[in-house]
């Protein structure tokens, strides 16, 4: 093991105590908002999934199970998150956040984003902001290691991207967009059944070049994809669908990586635009796409997944280099 020097490890303590204290952490409140740092920690990683359970806002948050149970009945009372059982485990419940919860995850976003851009330009030294997201990530990352006692090899093992159709794809997407969307669309069989019709039409035409799909899988099975259907739509526009990922791969850039892979096929392939629809509510994947050049076009109600909700449509148009 690598010897570290006392002035090295003082130097780090102190660094992450301004950190705490400049974000505001000293403070009962957080953010400009009257909510807790526990409280606000909730809601941003609610907006980074679609949906969390308990045990997963637990293992996220590192605060005991008593702790998440008074947070949750706390943010639902003020109408921030609402919790649905699930049916596959009666114990268990999918958290989301509200409209309202949607409302303050935009001022603690705004509030983040504003503290770290007022800071970056008065970077003293050779150090870019590059070279500061880097180190604090993988410093972070050491710390959840050695608090989890994962390996750290394990832990710097980026997942597997793997190209083309997998055996079970079809049916392991459907139940993944059922479990992961569920608390928007309602849960039941409407919305996979849907979903899986969709992929079993699509999956026999990814012979044709314009078409192809990246995955992750774990113990044969998918836990994360991406589509990009050249056919679909016609007018040189390619669709982006089902793009999805297991609860426990998000957070791990492995989103951006896969829909890195589908912007690239795209850009191979001469599109001019890339279309895509979802579901208001889904903030993770909204903010991913707008970082890529996606825009918001249009909105509107629609019934066809079982349940009258919101439907967004993205596009990107594609720039020749």
């Amino acid at each position: 093991m690598q010897t570290i020097s006392p002035e090295v490890i003082s130097t780090i303590r102190g660094a992450a105590r301004v950190l705490v204290r400049e974000h505001g952490y000293m403070e009962r409140t957080l953010a400009g908002t009257d909510l807790s740092p526990s409280a606000v920690h909730t809601i941003i990683e609610l907006g980074e999934s679609s949906s969390l359970t308990s045990k997963e806002l637990s293992d996220r948050l590192n605060l005991e199970k008593s702790t998440i149970s008074r947070l949750v009945q706390a943010l639902e009372k003020r109408g921030e998150i609402t919790s649905e059982k699930l049916e596959t485990d009666g114990r268990s419940f999918c958290i989301t956040l509200t409209d309202q919860g949607r409302k303050t995850l935009a001022i603690l976003a705004a509030y983040g984003e504003n503290k770290v851009s007022g800071a970056l330009p008065h970077l003293s030294g050779p150090s870019t902001p590059e070279d500061i997201a880097r180190a604090l990530d993988a410093f972070a990352t050491a710390l959840k290691v050695s608090r989890t006692g994962s390996s750290t090899e394990a832990a710097a093992t980026a997942p597997e991207i793997v190209e083309g159709y997998q055996t079970g794809m079809i049916g392991d997407i459907s139940a993944l967009h059922g479990r992961t969307h569920g608390p928007i669309v309602g849960f039941g069989p409407a919305f996979e059944s849907v979903v899986s019709a969709a992929m079993a039409e699509f999956m026999p035409r990814l012979s044709n070049p314009v078409n192809n799909s990246w995955s992750v899988v774990e113990n044969g099975r998918v836990v994360a994809s991406i589509t990009i259907d050249g056919e679909d739509l016609g007018n040189n526009i390619a669709h982006l669908r089902w793009f999805i990922l297991e609860a426990h791969l998000r957070g791990l850039g492995l989103g951006r990586r896969l829909l890195d892979k589908a912007l690239h096929h795209c850009e191979r392939h001469g599109f001019d635009e890339i279309h895509l629809w979802t579901l208001k509510g889904l903030d993770a994947a909204r903010a991913l796409y707008e970082r890529n050049g996606f825009e918001l076009v249009d909105e509107y109600r629609g019934d066809q997944w079982g349940k009258m909700v919101m439907e967004q449509k993205f596009v990107r148009k594609q720039t020749r280099g």
